[in-house]
């Protein structure tokens, strides 16, 4: 039987994820927004001015026409492999850890992703609380040690309460922020509308000419920001049931703030590239300066307004931007932490934890100075984040729909899935270690710049091929839960029946709760929370495999 410190554990693990479900999915109670709602808060997480700081830097190294290819291919890359996964997270309102588990990689096979996630979440933490701390030092003289400390303390607080916080903080700062970042922009067209021609005229350091290697060295930067769909995502998973009152908002907002983030992620690149150019051409020894947003706000705003209100402005659109995207990246960090660490040991320690140790980490970084190395980091960053996406986005669109080898139903519970498959690991493992070899030269100089093509190309083609070898067998362990109830409404959404987990005592909705492998007093089926069954360390509760 269960004893008193599993119970405890499992009784914490319930009380602390009833407000962001760090272990499980999104219940129809608790989701309660619009799809606007949804919408607008999720593209708020792409509130970020690294986006700058990348279109200039691959511009100001591979040139204009180069940076414009690269940033092309990036926004086609990502909108086909964020679709099914954006869909997946809103129809399903589940996370991109739970849907990665039913995709190919299995109920303990998905924590090696989580971690690359993980990853993703504290290396963009530290970029963004790197230029906020820029920011203060420019407006306000504080030492750049200070800054990266202010800029991670800031986001603690504001990250404790979950989505219902986050919301509101995203929508409400919305509006100041699109004003204070397109107006620049605006006003370098009109007051300078030659800018436009030294822009696309620009060749970069080398002064080369346009190049498929230089298109794709500008891509495989800019993919490093494949696995922003996993935040998007987070967001996603809190939409409202789709009926056929709502589904044109539904679809329309799941398409925009899914893979359409990619659409005002590219145009704040390529203004940042535009914004570089600018100031390389116009201002002496800017290019030092030129990939910095602060600085490159700064000089705008310097040509619009009095100088001490440029510098207001630039320090209040810092600021701004690093809490709107810090705020979603230590939330995600965080429940990626957690959700690893709880499936591995069986002990959820609180969320809280997590959150400490993502803002440790970024704060390390960022007194390193990454930001020097930031384009190297990004660049090898990306390959682990591609081959990851495109397996599960595989997974789906050919294995579960094409092939129809993989479930086409998300399944994410303990016991229903095998430990491990082959087909997502396969796909993703040699995907990722070809691309990083690839990139380190391993293969020659020449295949280099190739290394992003490496890791699309392999997890495309890997992922349903070992899917076909190995006959879909290891995604299921079982195909009945135990529980007669259906798993679905009428309108294909998850259900919003509910069951007493007979082991926490909390009411779940069906499609967290799964049949437990002890009976009742009088032998009737006793029902267990997915939550529950994650902190089982006995594992007598797992119904055995089929």
């Amino acid at each position: 039987m269960v004893d008193v410190d599993d119970r405890r554990v499992q009784a914490t693990a319930t009380k602390e994820t009833l407000e962001d479900y760090t272990l499980r999915f999104a219940p129809r109670s608790y989701r309660k927004w619009s799809p606007a709602v949804v919408g607008v808060s999720a593209l708020g997480g792409i509130a970020y001015l690294a986006d700058f700081s990348i279109g200039a830097n691959i511009g100001i190294a591979n040139g204009t026409g180069n940076a414009l290819l690269g940033i092309g291919i990036f926004a086609v890359v990502i909108m086909l492999t964020g679709f099914p996964l954006a869909y997946y997270a809103a129809r399903y309102n589940i996370d991109l850890d739970l849907i990665t588990r039913g995709s190919g990689f299995g109920y303990y096979g998905s924590v090696i992703t989580n971690l690359v996630f993980a990853s993703f979440t504290f290396i963009f933490f530290a970029t963004e609380g790197s230029i906020m701390a820029q920011g203060l030092q420019l407006g306000l003289h504080i030492p750049l040690w200070l800054g990266y400390l202010a800029s991670t303390l800031l986001i603690f607080p504001l990250v404790i309460y979950g989505m219902n916080t986050l919301a509101k903080l995203q929508v409400w700062t919305t509006p100041l922020w699109l004003l204070l970042m397109v107006l620049p922009f605006a006003f370098l067209l009109v007051r300078h509308p030659d800018s436009v021609h030294s822009f696309f005229a620009y060749g970069g350091k080398d002064g080369g000419g346009v190049s498929l290697t230089g298109a794709l060295l500008a891509a495989g930067v800019c993919l490093s920001l494949i696995a922003q769909i996993a935040e998007q995502i987070d967001y996603l998973r809190f939409m409202p049931p789709k009926t056929p009152e709502n589904k044109r908002k539904w679809w329309g907002w799941m398409l925009l703030a899914g893979p359409g983030w990619v659409i005002f992620g590219a145009i704040k690149q390529v203004v940042g590239l535009f914004l570089a150019v600018y100031l390389i051409a116009n201002l002496p020894g800017a290019q030092s300066i030129a990939n910095q947003p602060v600085h490159q706000f700064l000089e705008i705003y310097r040509d619009m307004v009095p100088g001490w209100l440029a510098m207001t402005l630039a320090v209040v659109l810092v600021v701004i931007s690093q809490i709107k995207i810090n705020v979603t990246n230590a939330y995600s960090g965080s429940l990626a932490w957690t959700n690893s660490f709880t499936r591995v040991t069986k002990t959820y320690p609180g969320r809280l934890v997590f959150l400490g140790v993502n803002l440790t980490i970024a704060l390390i970084l960022m007194e390193a100075n990454m930001f020097d190395f930031l384009n190297n980091i990004l660049g090898f960053y990306a390959n682990c984040g591609i081959a990851w996406i495109v397996t599960v986005a595989t997974d789906i669109a050919v294995n579960k729909y094409l092939l129809k080898i993989s479930p086409k139903q998300p399944e994410f519970r303990r016991g229903m899935l095998y430990n491990f498959n082959p087909v997502g690991l396969v796909g993703f493992g040699a995907a990722a270690v070809l691309s990083i070899l690839t990139f380190f030269g391993a293969f020659g100089e020449t295949l280099k710049p190739y290394s992003p093509i490496v890791a699309v190309v392999l997890a495309f083609v890997l992922t349903p091929l070992t899917a076909v070898l190995t006959k879909g067998r290891y995604y299921l362990r079982r195909t009945d839960d135990g529980i007669d109830l259906p798993m679905f409404d009428e309108h294909g959404n998850p259900s919003g029946e509910t069951l007493t987990c007979h082991v926490t005592g909390v009411d779940f909705e069906r499609p967290d709760m799964i049949a437990s492998a002890i009976p009742g007093p009088e032998g009737e089926i006793q029902y267990i929370s997915s939550l529950a069954l994650s902190t089982d360390k006995s594992g007598e509760h797992v119904l055995p495999g089929h």
